[in-house]
C-alpha cells in the first residue's frame, strides 16, 4: 500500500487509487469541476492541479492534475502551493468571464478571492462550464447522443447540427450529471422532454408509476439482453416483491425448522 504525504500529512493508499480520491480520503479539500465517480477522470478544468514532489528531487516538483495521477509510494504532494493557488485562479477567473452569472462559478470564485473576472464578460453568458461530464455520461450509457462542438470562445455542448439527437433516449444522465443546472428537461406523468425531443413515458404495470421512457426501455432491452417485459413494472414495486419473496422464503424456512 503507497505511503505518501498530503500537505504534511502522512496518508496510505490502495495501489491505483488517484490522488484526488486519496486527498479527499485524508479530508484534504481540492477543487474541482470535471470529476464525478460515474465516469472516467478527465482532467479537462484544471482546477485539482496540485504540486508533486519526491525528497530526492531537492526541491523540484512537477504540477499535475490530481484527478488522473495514481498514488505513488513516496511522494509529497502540495495541494496549497502558491503556483497551484494561482494557477486556479486564473481557471476560475475565465470561467468567470465565460459564466458571470452562474451561482456555481461565481461562489468559487469568490473563495479564491475573485469577485469581478479581470477578462472581458462573454457577449452571450453561459451556465455550461464545458466541463464535459454531460458528453463523457452520455458515451458512458451507450447513446453518444450529445458532444462539443466548435472551438474557442464558441465551444458548446450540442446534439449533431443542433437538432433534437436520434440517438437520445430521455434517460436524464446528461441533465442529472450537469453540476450548473445547464441542461434543461421537463418530466410529467405521460411526456418528458430534453434537447427539443419529446419521450413518452413508460408506466409501472403494477401501480402506474412513470418510471422510465419507452426510447430508454427499448434500447436496454436491445443492448443489455434484458427481457422487455422487466420494464413492465418500476424498480419500487420490484423491492416490494424483493421483500415479499424474502420474507415468504424466511418464514418456510422457519417452519422446516420447527
Amino acid at each position: 500500500m503507497p505511503t505518501l504525504t498530503i500537505d504534511g500529512k502522512t496518508v496510505q493508499a490502495d495501489h491505483g487509487t488517484y490522488l484526488l480520491a486519496a486527498c479527499r480520503k485524508a479530508g484534504i479539500d481540492v477543487p474541482t469541476l470535471c470529476h464525478h465517480p460515474a465516469v472516467e477522470p478527465f482532467g479537462g478544468c484544471r482546477l485539482c492541479v496540485v504540486d508533486v514532489t519526491r525528497p530526492e528531487w531537492n526541491g523540484w516538483a512537477k504540477m499535475v492534475v490530481a484527478c488522473m495521477l495514481p498514488v505513488e509510494n513516496g511522494i509529497v504532494v502540495d495541494t496549497r502551493s502558491a503556483r497551484v493557488i494561482e494557477t486556479r485562479k486564473v481557471v476560475l477567473d475565465l470561467l468567470l468571464a465565460r459564466c458571470p452569472e452562474t451561482p456555481l462559478i461565481r461562489d468559487l470564485a469568490a473563495e479564491h478571492g475573485i469577485l469581478a473576472t479581470s477578462y472581458v464578460k462573454a457577449a452571450k453568458p453561459t451556465d455550461c462550464i464545458l466541463c464535459g461530464l454531460c458528453t463523457r455520461v452520455c458515451d458512458a450509457m451507450g447513446m453518444s447522443a450529445i458532444s462539443s462542438v466548435n472551438r474557442g470562445a464558441g465551444r458548446e455542448i450540442s446534439p449533431p447540427f443542433g437538432d433534437p439527437p436520434p440517438a437520445c433516449t430521455g434517460c436524464l444522465a446528461c441533465a442529472e450529471i450537469c453540476p450548473t443546472g445547464f441542461i434543461k428537461a421537463s418530466v410529467g406523468i405521460r411526456k418528458r422532454r430534453i434537447w427539443e425531443k419529446d419521450f413518452e413515458m413508460l408506466r409501472c404495470s403494477r401501480c402506474g408509476r412513470s418510471h422510465i421512457t419507452v426510447a430508454q426501455a427499448d434500447h436496454l432491452a436491445g443492448h443489455r439482453g434484458l427481457p422487455r417485459s422487466y420494464f413492465e413494472t418500476c424498480d419500487v414495486c420490484k423491492r416490494a416483491d424483493l421483500a415479499a419473496t424474502a420474507t415468504r422464503l424466511a418464514g418456510e424456512s422457519s417452519s422446516t425448522v420447527r
